[in-house]
């Protein structure tokens, strides 16, 4: 029962982060898969899953240790900054995923169901992450997305109805008029 509801808990912070990670101006992304109960699994296949899992993950990391380098060769700052900070989170979960199925593994060798299913799911739960955060260092754009072409050639049309001159040359104001004093005073 715990675990469940453990799993709840860390389903809905996954959940949120992803839709907190998306930006309003991106297409939607496809669902993620949904999660088997960690209970459902056989032992065996936890061990299997979680091998092939961080192997997935593991190709992810080196994907994007790619876009960190090309970004680098480039010297494009805002795509590193932006392909590093993926990068950064990729090692942690990471880090994490390989301390849960070393975990798993000793869980199961000592056929104990609730530790393994927690450290399965952590596993299978970073794995979505990094598989978002794969897609999201992909979407990372840098500084030569705004770099236009050196030969684009722009064409104005003027108004006929415009009034006449350069707005931003204003006429020089009128000559001033000083008045002489008067020749007498006034008594």
């Amino acid at each position: 029962m715990r675990t469940l509801g453990m799993l709840a808990v860390v389903g809905g912070l996954v959940t949120s982060g992803m839709a907190l990670a998306q930006s309003p101006a991106s297409p939607p992304r496809p669902a993620p898969p949904a999660l088997d109960k960690a209970g459902d699994v056989p032992d065996s296949q936890k061990l299997e899953r979680s091998t092939q899992a961080l192997g997935g993950m593991r190709e992810s990391l080196r994907q994007v240790f790619e876009k960190v380098e090309e970004a680098r060769r480039t010297k494009d700052v805002v795509k590193l900054n932006c392909a590093n900070e993926k990068l950064t989170q990729i090692k942690g979960l990471l880090r994490i995923s390989e301390q849960a199925d070393v975990a798993l593994q000793e869980a199961v060798s000592k056929s104990e169901a609730a530790p393994g299913e927690h450290e399965f799911t952590k596993v299978m739960i970073a794995q979505q992450k990094v598989g978002q955060l794969r897609s999201e260092a992909e979407e990372c754009i840098g500084q030569l997305a705004f770099r236009t072409d050196e030969n684009l050639f722009v064409e104005v049309e003027e108004p006929d109805n415009l009034p006449g001159g350069d707005p931003t040359r204003p006429p020089p104001p009128p000559d001033l008029i000083v008045r002489p004093p008067p020749a007498s005073p006034v008594d």
